[in-house]
């Protein structure tokens, strides 16, 4: 089953964050031979998603990044939003769903040229 998660976008800002996975046992999750990716949308039906740039920062460890950049963050509208993240292996050709959860884009005010 897939960790909840909540993530903030400011609308404008760059968006990082470093996410560390677990096998079910609480042991990081080696992702030697995996690829990462995520997208978000405005509901589960949405022709419309925005795709995080992704990477595996350490793969014996679990760690992943999610990146999003203040440019394509200041075209989107401010709410709520539905994200998941799914790694795949390419050997065995699975994919599993590891975090899911609600990004919130929150509204920019200072608009810098």
């Amino acid at each position: 089953m897939a960790t909840l998660a909540y993530l903030d976008i400011d609308q404008g800002s760059d968006f990082i964050v470093t996410m560390n996975l677990e096998t079910d046992d609480g042991a990081p999750m080696n992702l030697a031979g995996y690829q990462v990716h995520s997208q978000f949308r405005k509901s589960y039906n949405s022709v419309i998603g925005y795709t995080f740039q992704t990477s595996i920062t350490n793969a014996a460890n679990g760690a992943i990044e999610l990146r999003f950049s203040g440019v394509d963050s200041s075209n989107i509208r401010p709410g709520r939003y539905l994200y998941d993240v799914e790694i795949y292996n390419t050997s065995a050709q699975r994919k599993t769903r590891v975090v899911e959860g609600i990004v919130t884009v929150n509204p920019e005010i200072t608009k810098i040229p």
